[in-house]
C-alpha cells in the first residue's frame, strides 16, 4: 500500500504522514508542487528522527506520477470531504493501493478527481460545525482503516 500526497502545502502534515508511513512500512509518494521545500526543518520535526526512513518518492506532476507509476484504476482510492464513493468504511482495500491526499486547502486538482467521483471517498463527519479535518489526522484514519485487513 502506496500514500500519495498531492501539492501538500503544510510541512507538518507530511512530516506527521511520513512518521506514520515509517510506523506501517509504507511508501509516501509526494506530487509536486509542494508548498515547502522538502528538507525543511518543520518536516523533519513532524517526523522525528524517523524521516530518514521514509520510503519516499517524488514526481514532478501528477501525469509523471501516472506515467511511471500506471497504477490501475481499482488501485486508486482518493479522499475528499464529499468524496461521492461513499465512506471510507466501504472499500476492500487491496494490498497494492494507492491512498490518495490532496492539498490541505483545496483537496485535490480537478485533474486528479476527473472520472473519478466513483474512486473518492469521505470520512464521515457528523457536526455540522466542522468543515474538514486536519490532512496528517484524516490520513491516519484513513490509511488504518485501509490497512485493516492486512495488519496482524
Amino acid at each position: 500500500m502506496k500514500v500519495v500526497l498531492v501539492h501538500p502545502e503544510i510541512p507538518g502534515n507530511t512530516g506527521t504522514i511520513g512518521r506514520t508511513c515509517v510506523a506501517l512500512d509504507l511508501e509516501l509518494i509526494l506530487i509536486h508542487p509542494l508548498g515547502f521545500d522538502i528538507s525543511d526543518k518543520s518536516v523533519r520535526r513532524a517526523g522525528l528522527d524517523y524521516w530518514k526512513h521514509v520510503r519516499l518518492s517524488e514526481y514532478q506532476s501528477w501525469q509523471d506520477f501516472i506515467a511511471a507509476r500506471a497504477p490501475r484504476e481499482e488501485q486508486l482510492f482518493l479522499f475528499e470531504n464529499d468524496g461521492e464513493g461513499g465512506s471510507v468504511y466501504e472499500p476492500v482495500y487491496p494490498g497494492d493501493a494507492y491512498l490518495i491526499f490532496g492539498r490541505e486547502t483545496k483537496g485535490l486538482p480537478a485533474e486528479v478527481l476527473e472520472s473519478r467521483a466513483k474512486r473518492t471517498f469521505h470520512l464521515p463527519m457528523r457536526s455540522p460545525h466542522i468543515r474538514s479535518l486536519n490532512l496528517a489526522n484524516a490520513a491516519t484514519a484513513v490509511i488504518y482503516q485501509a490497512m485493516r485487513a492486512h495488519l496482524s
